[in-house]
């Protein structure tokens, strides 16, 4: 398995991965790292990688993306969800690093260090020019209570700040526990003296700080963004900075990055400038490095996908515990897809049981996944089933009966323009099983060469079919039976056959079963090992 590390790590991370055997560890750079694509498995990167649709063409085994840090603004989800390639970040890696950054850039500001470092440098000695301000009882808005804000928070707190916030996805409660008041934003910036952005980049925050929000501002505030350049219309922060409404800034990100030469506030006497170095510490580059590698081995060996961007997450005990019915769904929607006749217009999944009551959004991805794969070209997975079900206009529903007399089961419906075919199966010994068809009790393996039969319940079939695959040289491994509890008026029974052979049956073996008068369906379903 061929590991690509496109962008430096730290030794411990390098460590992480090389002590996997099986593991060919690559290391190489931004400029060079292309050359490896074609047979990685995995690409580790950091900031400076861009990983976009033609850098994922030339990587057909790609399966993972590891982005050693938190945004993942140089990751193409949308093309690598497509490709089924599972993209990873490390959330919270470099939080304290940030935060303290973040502190710094604010006492910063407060005591003019920048400027007073480069005066008295020259020779100057203007200790009047620079008074400064203290951060004690100044109050600090915080937009963002993410890993990162909730560490600013905490050293605020150790200079006598006080903090106010706004995040419109952590509960009053949280805020609570944090001793946080949380407040809409017109509010947040009419109080602030400063304000630290700690938000992700989405179409809402994109230039959330504009012209209009400055104007609501209090008077002589002082903004910090370690988050995101995109968050600042930076035309309207020189306005603002002009009109003595923002006092001073600390900007650690740009828009875009790196910045160019002539950026309109280099130099600007009350705004600091760090090269995107609020995460660069050692010990962050350390955290982040090895949390990635551990990631990534855990999902390349394993399949438990931790910290996932582009698809459902699991914890590694829930993953473990769901394992089994990801498997089981999986095979049973490769199975329906076989035997169903038409095209496919809906996949309806059914949870009874205990796993009713789980997160079931891997299950019903895999359920998707082995429907899909009977006729794609393109492979589907865990990552991009739902993406590849929506793009081909497939309805997907799912049902939970958690009454507890049911027993821990899958039934995967497929509706076609000609008609419903249900499969059901559980977890047996470890196991994917499938217990019904149509209603119909049969237990059969989910696994091998298998053959499906479907006819009139009348004496002669097993005969015929023995007969045939003896004819034919084919070996039964197991024969599995099942026929309805009663008829529809008039007609006879329905029985079902599920056919386990040493090897698959082709389309002439097929075709002589289908010889017998009573045999309405045969067909030939190949499930791995």
């Amino acid at each position: 398995m061929k590991i690509l590390i496109a962008e430096p790590l730290s030794p411990a991370a390098l460590d992480v991965f090389k002590s996997q055997r099986d593991f060919d560890v690559v290391v190489s750079n931004p400029k060079e790292y292309a050359g490896h694509l074609a047979d990685a498995d995995a690409l580790a990167v950091r900031s400076a990688v861009k990983v976009t649709r033609e850098v994922l063409e030339k990587a057909p085994k790609l399966r993972v993306i590891g982005r050693a840090g938190v945004g993942v603004d140089n990751v193409d989800l949308e093309a690598a969800t497509a490709a089924g390639v599972l993209v990873m970040n490390t959330p919270g890696g470099n939080a304290v690093s940030v935060a303290e950054h973040t502190l710094a850039l604010m006492l910063a500001l407060a005591r003019f260090i920048p400027q007073a470092d480069s005066s008295t440098s020259s020779g100057k000695w203007e200790k009047k020019r620079f008074l400064g301000s203290e951060l004690r009882g100044k109050t600090l808005g915080v937009i963002g209570l993410g890993s990162i804000g909730r560490e600013v928070v905490k050293r605020a707190r150790a200079f006598d700040m006080r903090i106010i916030a706004n995040d419109p996805y952590v509960s009053s409660q949280t805020a609570a526990d944090l001793n946080i008041e949380l407040l809409d934003l017109p509010v947040l910036y009419a109080l602030s003296d400063y304000i630290s952005l700690h938000v992700a980049l989405t179409p809402e925050t994109t230039h959330m700080l504009d012209a209009q929000a400055f104007a609501q501002m209090k008077a002589g505030v002082r903004i910090i963004n370690c988050a995101r350049g995109e968050l600042i219309d930076v035309d309207a922060l020189r306005e603002a900075l002009a009109a003595k409404r923002v006092a001073g800034a600390g900007l650690d990100v740009f828009e875009p990055e790196p910045p160019p030469a002539d950026y309109e506030l280099f130099g600007h006497d009350n705004v600091i400038t760090t090269p995107h170095i609020a995460g660069s510490t050692e010990e962050a580059q350390e955290i982040v490095g090895v949390r990635i590698a551990e990631q990534m081995v855990e999902y390349l060996k394993n399949g438990v996908a931790i910290n996932a961007v582009n698809m459902p997450a699991l914890s590694p005990e829930q993953y473990r515990t769901m394992r089994p019915y990801i498997l089981l769904a999986e095979r049973l929607g490769a199975f329906a897809a076989h035997i169903a006749i038409g095209n496919p217009r809906c996949v309806r999944l059914v949870y009874a049981g205990k796993i009713a009551s789980s997160n079931t959004n891997l299950v019903r991805n895999a359920g998707i996944a082995g429907v899909l794969n009977r006729s794609l070209s393109q492979k589907a997975n865990l990552v991009n089933a739902m993406q590849l079900a929506n793009q081909r206009g497939l309805d997907i529903v799912e049902k939970h009966e958690t009454r507890s007399e049911y027993m821990d089961s899958v039934r995967v419906e497929l509706e076609t323009d000609s008609g419903i075919t249900a499969v059901e199966g559980a977890v047996l010994l470890e196991k994917p099983r499938l217990i019904q068809v149509d209603g119909i009790y049969c237990e059969a393996p989910l696994s091998g060469h298998l053959t499906f039969m479907k006819n009139e319940d009348v004496p002669g079939v097993i005969g015929h079919v023995g007969s045939v695959l003896g004819k034919n040289g084919v070996n039964i491994a197991n024969f599995s039976l099942g026929r309805q509890d009663s008829p529809a008026r008039g007609a006879p029974l329905t029985a079902i056959a599920v056919v386990e052979t040493d090897g698959p049956l082709t389309e002439p073996v097929l075709a002589q079963l289908r010889e017998h008068a009573a045999v309405k369906l045969a067909r030939a379903v190949t499930l791995p090992g």
